[in-house]
């Protein structure tokens, strides 16, 4: 049968059909993508120019901000300028691009975020081998598997779309294109296309989302052995990674782990990962952990004073 596609151009219906809530809507985006900016930028500046890059944790943490600089790049440039236009269109290899890229970066970030788990339950649990086992080639290989992971999960979520016929209408009732919408609009049964999206990508978050809870769960029962102090930096790790999970995954499986259906509220909840999450990240993480707050100020003293100027 012939894939017959009339659509040439999708417009997207946005967050509101208020003026003046997008204009509102166009500041706080652009303070968060600001703020998502020097905060992944400071993270990354910071840990590369110190001995922090040697250590697992960090570098990982180093490649989540970069993921998430990517990420919320694909999709809050767009969903501001969209905020300040009279119509909101974007072509159909766009749409493709962007729907392709979305689920490359998000996949990646998914994937790091367990990787970052690994390396906690590692530390905690297994001391004595962690050098061994968290070893640079490993930490190396653990990335490139992170980013095969997410290029065969974007790559198959673009294949189920890309061959999709659209006749029209051609009216996205969201703020980027993503695969829920775009099958609302294609001119064919899409339900087996729907399951197959629900088992590559809710499942995939699911089952994901509950590994990261069982080695955080472990993690926080082997503490209890610990000393004091020690127990007390290893929970503020622990939380910070809980927190960033959480923030992140949940709104990720309220929307991709039911059958091909859309709700209003999914544009809501896709803030939630796209651009509130990636901006909370930096403050979680360094807020929560000395040794990057003291890299960050022996850093940034080092730059602003002098090569003379000690810190400690």
């Amino acid at each position: 049968m012939e894939n017959k596609n009339n659509v040439t151009v999708f417009i997207f219906l946005g967050l509101s059909q208020n003026k003046n809530i997008e204009i509102l809507c166009f500041v706080l985006f652009l303070f968060c993508y600001i703020a998502i900016w020097v905060g992944n930028l400071l993270i990354i500046i910071s840990i590369t120019c110190s001995p922090l890059m040697n250590q697992p944790m960090y570098f990982f943490l180093n490649c989540l901000s970069l993921s998430d600089l990517c990420y919320t790049s694909t999709v809050t440039p767009k969903l501001m300028s969209d905020l300040l236009a009279e119509r909101k269109t974007i072509s159909y290899s766009s749409c493709m691009t962007q729907l392709f890229t979305i689920h490359l970066f998000g996949g990646v970030e998914i994937f790091i975020l367990t990787g970052m788990a690994y390396d906690c339950y590692v530390a905690i649990c297994k001391p004595l081998h962690y050098t061994v086992i968290m070893s640079r080639e490993r930490c190396h290989a653990t990335i490139t598997a992170c980013c095969t992971g997410a290029l065969i999960h974007s790559a198959s979520q673009f294949l189920l779309t890309i061959f999709l016929p659209f006749c029209g209408p051609n009216e996205i009732d969201h703020y980027f294109c993503d695969v829920y919408p775009l099958l609302k609009l294609a001119c064919r049964d899409t339900y087996r296309i729907g399951l197959l999206v629900v088992v590559n990508s809710g499942l995939i978050a699911l089952m994901t989302f509950v590994i990261l809870m069982v080695s955080y769960f472990l993690i926080l029962y082997t503490l209890r052995a610990y000393p004091a102090e020690s127990r007390s930096k290893a929970l503020s790790t622990c939380t910070s990674h809980i927190t960033v999970v959480v923030l992140f995954f949940v709104p990720i499986l309220f929307i991709y782990i039911r059958p091909a259906t859309t709700f209003p509220e999914d544009k809501v909840f896709a803030l939630f990962y796209t651009i509130i999450s990636p901006m909370f990240n930096p403050l979680i993480y360094t807020l929560r952990n000395m040794e990057m707050k003291n890299a960050v100020k022996k850093m940034w003293y080092h730059h602003l004073f002098g090569k003379g100027t000690n810190l400690y």
